[in-house]
């Protein structure tokens, strides 16, 4: 809005007295409240010398401890410690809602079972664990031998009955045959079961030959007959063919002596027709000369027609003619009207203009009258405006002034309050700092007692940890000298494992060479030729003293 001069002085004044006034902080608010209900318990309102004051009305703390149900106060015990005074409040039931009653058995279960081990106690629990496996499998396998043995005596303390002594035999022959067929699985016997069957395949292929020559010479004899049958047939259709010749070409000359009749007769016909054809030639020039005057006749007619039809034109054209003639004399009749008619519309036009050019001229006379009656009215209102917006202007300048005052009197009283709020926050943060050195002071008497049993305990690990690698070198010691041991067991138990592996290799050789030799003589008894026989021998490597002659 406007100001006045002395309005604006007094506003610029006042500006830079408040500059010079204001503190270094930024006020948050003019008023402070603290909810103690925030904080458990609430303390009754007594003079303190804490620089907090609560700034509270009494009948609305009231109001909240009502509302709240703790308006009845607590069993409470006082603590004092060095750098304060505090009362704790006693619960009159488990805050938590969580609490447990157990017996002593199960409390002492859960304290058992929450027990960490030891490494080492856990190395001796699996120890005795792993002993206690042992001998239950040892126990497991002395049993087992106990029982083998007890049903070995059994069996052999019983006679067999018929349907056991067939059983057994049954199951002899069974063995027998499965040893025999585990024997055929053998390289050198499928070798030899290979060079027999060659064998057999030789003497089936020599067998064949002879048997294929044999054939070939029926074959041959059988062709020799068949050429001779073939050699006759030919002969006789050699007769055939002649004596079919021979017939054609009768058939031929008679075919010809009837082709010369169809000739002449056909010469005779031409001439016949070629007479028709003159015949007719004459009745079409007869026919073509009548049409011919017929066309005569037609083209006369026609010409009369055309002359006629020219007479009629011209009948129409100089009726047509008449007819343009009597239209061009209506056109300039009809055009005469039409200008006579356009200068009397034209005289009636100028007319209604010249009346419609005198009441514009009327219309605008009044026009101005008004217009100027208007600005007078005007002017006057103007002026009354002024004049009320002269008015308003004073008595908001005299508002402002009288708030800018109240403004200054309500800052003077707020910075008041402030510098005692501000000395009162001092008091406090010395207070507070003080606490705050005590606790350092303890905090750092507990972190040097922790840091003094750390290294104990660190201490106490080492030893430990050196007794473990004492116990750890014992054992590994313990475990390379029973290596040695199981491995010169075992390289006792491989030399006797290789003796009896070349035993058992020289019990195969001679089942083998049984097996060769009896083949050898089953195949000879098929009654194969000695000389396969003999060729299979040497193939399979069998001494020439066990072979049959």
């Amino acid at each position: 809005m406007p100001l006045s001069t002395a309005g604006i002085l007094s506003s610029s004044s006042t500006t830079s007295n408040r500059s010079r006034n204001r503190p270094c902080y930024r006020t948050k608010a003019l008023n402070s409240e603290v909810d103690e209900s925030l904080f458990g318990a609430i303390k009754p309102l007594t003079q303190s010398d804490s620089p907090i004051v609560l700034l509270r009305d009494k009948h609305a703390i009231r109001k909240t401890l009502t509302a709240l149900g703790l308006d009845h106060k607590p069993e409470t015990v006082q603590l004092i410690t060095r750098d304060m005074v505090r009362e704790l409040i006693i619960p009159t039931k488990d805050p938590s809602g969580e609490s447990l009653i157990m017996r002593p058995e199960e409390f002492e279960r859960i304290k058992w079972a929450s027990h960490v081990l030891t490494r080492e106690e856990l190395k001796a629990r699996e120890q005795a664990f792993k002993k206690e496996k042992e001998a239950i499998v040892d126990a497991v396998t002395t049993r087992k031998k106990i029982m083998k043995q007890k049903e070995m005596v059994w069996r052999n303390s019983q006679k067999l009955n018929n349907l056991e002594e067939v059983a057994k035999d049954r199951a002899q022959d069974l063995l027998q045959r499965a040893r025999q067929l585990r024997m055929e699985q053998e390289e050198e016997l499928k070798d030899m079961s290979n060079i027999i069957l060659n064998a057999k395949c030789h003497a089936i292929w020599d067998a064949q030959i002879l048997e294929k020559q044999l054939i070939q010479k029926e074959l041959d004899a059988e062709e020799k007959r068949l050429d001779q049958m073939m050699e006759v047939e030919r002969q006789k259709s050699v007769q055939r063919q002649e004596e079919l010749h021979r017939k054609r070409q009768e058939e031929r000359i008679r075919g010809r002596r009837h082709i010369v009749e169809q000739m002449e007769k056909n010469q005779e016909a031409r001439s016949l027709l070629v007479q028709q054809q003159e015949q007719e030639k004459g009745q079409m020039l007869a026919y073509m000369e009548q049409l011919q005057e017929e066309d005569l006749r037609d083209l006369e007619r026609r010409h009369q027609q055309k002359l006629k039809m020219q007479a009629e034109i011209k009948r129409i054209n100089d009726e047509n003619q008449r007819q343009k003639a009597e239209l061009l004399a209506q056109e300039k009749l009809a055009d005469q009207m039409v200008m006579e008619f356009t200068k009397k519309k034209m005289a009636q036009e100028a007319e209604f203009e010249a009346e419609q050019e005198r009441i514009r001229r009327e219309k605008e006379k009044e026009i101005a009258r008004l217009r100027a009656m208007q600005e007078k009215a005007q002017d006057y209102r103007a002026e009354q405006d002024a004049l009320r917006a002269k008015r308003n202007q004073e008595v908001a300048d005299r508002e402002w002034r009288r708030k800018e005052k109240e403004n200054a009197q309500r800052k003077m009283e707020t910075e008041a309050k402030l510098r005692k709020s501000r000395l009162e926050q001092v008091a406090f943060k010395e207070h507070t700092l003080a606490v705050q050195v005590q606790r350092d002071r303890d905090e750092f008497e507990r972190i040097l007692r922790a840091q003094r049993e750390q290294i104990a305990k660190e201490q106490l690990e080492e030893e430990q940890k050196a007794m473990v690698r004492l116990q750890y070198a014992s054992e590994l010691r313990r475990q390379v000298r029973e290596d040695q041991l199981k491995r010169v067991q075992g390289r006792t138990a491989t030399f006797e494992e290789g003796q009896r592996l070349k035993e058992e290799a020289q019990k195969r050789r001679e089942r083998i060479e049984d097996a060769k030799k009896k083949k050898i003589e089953e195949l000879r008894a098929t009654g194969l030729p000695e000389r396969y026989c003999t060729e299979a021998e040497r193939k399979a490597n069998i001494p020439p003293d066990t072979s049959v002659d």
